[in-house]
């Protein structure tokens, strides 16, 4: 059975696993690994038929080409009022202009417009700042996407690479003058990469928002596809390409990647999978998303969702990739308050149970 969960302080009901389309389309920034249309659409279709909802694309991504093709497969299929449609804006779109960029309300109406014609649609479910730009007020940034929500070309409004201080300010911005919400934001998350975790994490839970995490899988590390050999990395991918050399695998990382391995090989699942479930098993994830470049990867990603990871086993993974928390993080643990803060004292925040979660389905969710 699927199940749905509402994305951050909203009624939108999301999938656990939303569909990353960056790779939809073969012109522009991603061409390197872009899918043509035709190559697109199983993936798609794969997507649906596995209950996902939640499709997330942007203006940037292949020149445009990721919105008309995804508004192409859209029409097929029938399904514009089913799936959750997100698309995102910043970058340029024209560097010859200075206005064809950014997040002033310019650029963001026209980028808005630009958008809602390749998909071929009047409405975008969820739409996002695609990063922060470092200039334009906030204030600015949110009467624009409140004004988007009142028109109804957008029904809910987000925001994606932005720094923690600044989602805080724009919800809190929102919230004091009546205006529409954030209602997610979304950032990288892995057990290759937990930054977030020191800022973002709470901030999402306090003020409404949802994370929509994506590269779950660490742009391939967690994949399972590279091993550490006597001859060096070995594995096919970005990593060992002598023609696109990436980074190196620190020996962190390496630590992750063998604890992951023992722990999926334990689980009889593959490394992706755990991984996959690690992220959205975490707090205030909403949802998680997955690229694919084979129908087969999106059944298995699928798969993700069907176990449980066990307490000892999520132990070796947490203790394997946790973070280096400087200070203040590091003051902000229960080791340290434990010990400084209410030392020989139990204080939480509310006991277990008071606010139990609300499922309107026929079985429990497993996870």
């Amino acid at each position: 059975m699927n199940h749905y969960y509402l994305l951050g302080r909203s009624g939108l009901r999301v999938s656990r696993l939303a569909l990353g389309t960056m790779n939809f389309g073969v012109d522009g920034f991603h061409a390197a690994y872009g899918k043509t249309e035709a190559e697109s659409e199983p993936i798609f279709r794969r997507y649906l038929e596995a209950g996902g909802n939640l499709i997330d694309t942007a203006d940037f991504y292949t020149a445009g080409e990721s919105e008309k093709i995804l508004g192409r497969l859209i029409d097929r299929a029938g399904v514009r009022e089913r799936v959750v449609l997100t698309s995102k804006a910043t970058n340029t779109v024209d560097p010859t202009d200075p206005n064809a960029s950014g997040n002033g309300r310019k650029h963001v109406t026209r980028a808005v417009e630009a958008s809602l014609r390749r998909l071929g649609t009047d409405y975008i479910d969820l739409y996002l700042l695609h990063t922060w730009d470092r200039i334009t007020p906030v204030e600015e940034v949110v009467h624009t996407l409140d004004d988007l929500v009142r028109s109804g070309k957008i029904r809910y409004a987000g925001l994606s690479d932005v720094p923690a201080w600044y989602a805080a300010r724009a919800q809190s911005y929102a919230e004091a003058h009546g205006l529409a919400p954030m209602i997610n934001v979304q950032l990288p998350y892995s057990l290759a990469g937990r930054d977030i975790e020191t800022e973002f994490v709470a901030m999402a839970q306090t003020l409404g928002m949802g994370i929509t995490a994506f590269s779950p899988i660490g742009g391939g590390l967690l994949s399972g596809k590279y091993r550490r050999t006597n001859e060096g990395l070995s594995g096919t991918g970005r990593l060992t390409n002598p023609d696109a050399p990436g980074r190196e695998i620190s020996p962190s990382a390496w630590k992750v990647i063998e604890a992951l391995e023992g722990v999926a090989a334990d689980l009889g699942r593959s490394m992706a999978q755990v991984a996959i479930n690690w992220v959205a098993t975490q707090p205030a994830v909403g949802s998680v998303i997955i690229g694919a470049s084979t129908p087969e990867q999106i059944a298995s990603n699928f798969g993700a969702l069907d176990f449980e990871i066990p307490a000892d086993a999520r132990r070796r993974l947490d203790e394997a990739s946790a973070p280096n928390l400087g200070l203040p993080y590091a003051m902000f643990t229960p080791q340290y308050q434990s010990w400084v803060v209410s030392p020989g004292l139990g204080i939480g925040d509310k006991p277990t149970g008071y606010a139990p979660p609300v499922f309107n389905g026929v079985t429990s969710p497993t996870m």
